[in-house]
């Protein structure tokens, strides 16, 4: 009796499993417009942070009181920021760049 339970639970379980359907969470239907989403969200955000560390870097300039150590500090903050800044501005420049060499949508 038990084998026979167990058997008819096993047999109806593809058919319970095949009736459920899953709505798309996203708001995007394909994964290119997904993945030019995600980088429009890290190009805003690095587009707001990066004034602020420009401007926490020239308050370690500014505060230093002479130490060469927080002028230096400050000084690389400022410098690695430019450079993040550069190379966001420039990966997305380039995505264009490529999508009208080639004449290919690539995000959404």
């Amino acid at each position: 009796m038990k084998k026979i339970l167990l058997i008819s639970i096993l047999l109806s379980l593809p058919i319970s499993v095949l009736a459920v359907e899953f709505e798309n969470p996203l708001q995007y239907e394909t994964f290119g417009e997904l993945i030019n989403a995600i980088i429009r969200f890290i190009f805003n955000i690095a587009i707001v942070v990066a004034p602020l560390m420009v401007i926490i870097g020239a308050f370690y300039i500014l505060t230093a009181a002479g130490d060469p150590k927080k002028v230096g500090s400050g000084k690389n903050i400022i410098l690695y920021t430019a450079i993040g800044l550069a190379i966001i501005l420039l990966a997305r420049g380039l995505i264009s760049m490529i999508e009208s060499v080639i004449g290919v949508k690539i995000g959404g």
